[in-house]
């Protein structure tokens, strides 16, 4: 999102601390450039498996597609139509694994599609099928669906973590959603998940990495991370890296450099020397409404059809905001990526198609944020059929472009073309084998079956929340503050808390689900760069339109002390919160006057 560098020292900052440890032990087995959710997963794989290995993100982790993402953990039952049958069950089982190792993010998550028809779109998918051509838009009608949930339904019998699909007529659907649009003729429904969090399931992910590195006799642990540190470019040296807060450029030796860098892949080995014409991302874009209509007409369930033109979109609830999203839209590299005013007219035209009486205004839009999926090339292939698997492509640097390693070895680069948020694990685990396979090693640990973070010993029932919630109130910890605390960390909040009680703590002023010593925690153990770190990726508060001036003042104060922020540093991290909220997610910056 640009705007990273705001001067300032640090006293008790993580980010700092990680930085400094790349700094003080410039090398490495393996580097991994880009820290979304696939960068991280297989930084935490590898640490497993004993690896020495670091990880750059030039931002802050799941600040690119990674954090643009649906907040969905499924199958692609669409992408049955592309015949991409190995994607959809290997989805449908990580998205059930998913519910199961990291059930403090991930839910389940009951969707229904409004169908308007019974026979429509039969001839003409066949040929979708065979040319993956959509040609003019033709509406899938019930049969087609009703074969495509039961093919999805055969994919999750082994280990299915939800229920089959169920198909209802036009009286009972309308019963369950009465502000479905009239002339609908059946409604199926079928469950997927959700990850309401993919933020702080990321940086679970990449603590759990954190922590299987420490010990092993190695400075700063086998397995150090940093965000705001760059890649600047590739030399015989090795990579040359960028501290992005203060500028200072240093080189990092690795033997296999892995490039997770999204739909920047191509970007990211050019300034290594080696272009590359893997890419072809597309924007996808979503606004966050506050409209209790529409909440309550969606029944707590998402709403997931196809729009007139072919797309395939989503309404569904996040707690007391409802998602709407999302389009689909060759992207350009050169400019940022944002919900644009042309996007918003298609998402209220979307609303309308199945809530025909439901008005959605602009001034109910609290956020919006969008991203450019990391799809392969597709100079043919229109958008909405562009392959969602992923490859993963090697290049050794030899003769005049060798790289100089530890080992003595030229360096090998291993780029990931292509992934999505709910194959992060089975995509991590192949990218680590073919890294193992690269430094002649064996796995160790399998992370099949291995709890994410806060998931272990995550209560499985409502009434176990309670208990726990129950369990860890106490002064200045009542219910709603505890649970907010399980909601925002799972388990580990029970660390958060042991911090809470250690020393004085105050909740803010303009908000009771943060305190300043929680925010001293962040700063501790949560690699905080920039104050909209908190807003947006430590916290919901951006996302559900919680941000005013006061929230922005009392955060940035309580983060002086530990970040070493003066004054000046102070104010330029209010005006930056303000600029991003604005231009990148269309927030009101008029009403956050600090």
């Amino acid at each position: 999102m640009g705007h990273n560098r705001i001067s300032g020292t640090s006293q008790h900052s993580q980010q700092r601390d990680s930085v400094v440890a790349l700094q003080e032990r410039p090398t490495a087995k393996v580097l991994i450039i880009g820290g979304g959710i696939n960068g991280v997963g297989t930084f935490r794989d590898l640490a497993l498996q004993g690896v020495d290995v670091a990880l750059v993100e030039r931002g802050d982790y799941c600040q690119g597609a990674s954090g643009a993402s649906s907040h969905m953990i499924h199958g692609g039952i669409r992408y049955l139509e592309n015949g991409e049958f190995r994607l959809v069950q290997e989805s449908v089982v990580e998205r059930n694994r998913l519910l199961r190792i990291a059930p403090h993010y991930v839910k389940p998550l009951q969707t229904t599609i409004p169908i308007f028809s019974t026979f429509s779109g039969i001839l003409s998918a066949p040929t979708r099928f065979l040319t993956h051509k959509q040609g003019k838009p033709k509406e899938r009608g019930a049969f087609l669906i009703k074969v495509g949930l039961s093919m999805y339904d055969f994919f999750s019998r082994d280990g299915g973590s939800v229920p089959r699909h169920q198909f209802r007529g036009r009286t009972r659907a309308l019963a369950e959603l009465p502000k479905l649009h009239s002339g609908i003729k059946y409604a199926a429904t079928y469950f997927d998940a959700s990850v309401h969090n993919p933020e702080r399931l990321t940086l679970d992910v990449l603590q759990d990495g954190e922590k299987a590195g420490l010990g092993g006799g190695l400075p700063g642990g086998s397995a150090r991370a940093s965000n705001y540190v760059s890649l600047v470019s590739m030399g015989t040296d090795g990579a040359r890296l960028r501290d992005e807060l203060t500028g200072k450029e240093f080189d990092f030796q690795a033997d296999v450099i892995v490039n997770t860098t999204g739909a920047w892949v191509d970007l990211t080995n050019q300034a290594m020397g080696a272009a590359s014409r893997f890419m072809g991302g597309t924007k996808g874009s979503h606004i966050v409404l506050d409209h209790p209509e529409l909440l309550a007409a969606c029944n707590g369930r998402e709403i997931f059809f196809e729009h007139t033109d072919g797309r395939i979109v989503l309404i569904y609830p996040m707690g007391d905001r409802v998602l709407v999203g999302t389009t689909d839209v060759d992207a350009d590299m050169s400019e940022d990526a944002v919900c644009t005013e042309e996007e918003i007219d298609y998402f209220f035209d979307l609303v309308g198609h199945v809530f025909p009486t439901i008005k959605v205004e602009r001034d109910q839009i609290v956020y919006s944020f969008a991203g450019v999926r990391p799809l392969p090339r597709h100079d043919e292939t229109q958008p909405g059929f562009v392959s969602r698997d992923y490859r993963i492509e090697r290049n050794v640097r030899t003769g005049k472009d060798a790289v100089t390693t530890p080992g003595g070895k030229d360096a090998v680069v291993l780029s990931l073309v292509g992934g999505k948020w709910t194959t992060f694990r089975a995509l991590a685990e192949h990218m680590t084998n073919d890294v193992l396979r690269e430094l002649g090693m064996e796995r160790k640990v399998s992370t099949a079956k291995l709890a994410i973070g806060g998931g272990a010993g995550f209560p499985d029932t409502e009434q176990g929340e309670q208990e726990w919630i129950k369990k860890h109130m106490g002064p200045g910890l009542d219910a709603d503050r505890v649970a907010v605390l399980l909601t925002r960390y799972g388990t580990r909040a029970e660390a958060v808390i042991d911090y809470l009680n250690a020393g004085q703590d105050q909740l803010l002023r303009s908000t009771r689900e943060l305190s300043v010593r929680e925010l001293a925690f962040m700063a501790e153990h949560e690699q905080i760069g920039h104050l909209i770190d908190v807003l947006i990726r430590r916290t919901s508060l951006a996302f559900r339109g919680l941000v005013t001036g006061e929230l922005l003042n009392e955060i940035a104060a309580a983060l002086s002390e530990p970040l070493g922020w003066d004054e000046a540093t102070r104010e330029a991290e209010i005006r930056h919160a303000q600029d991003v909220l604005q231009r990148f997610h269309k927030v009101d910056v008029h009403s956050l006057v600090a």
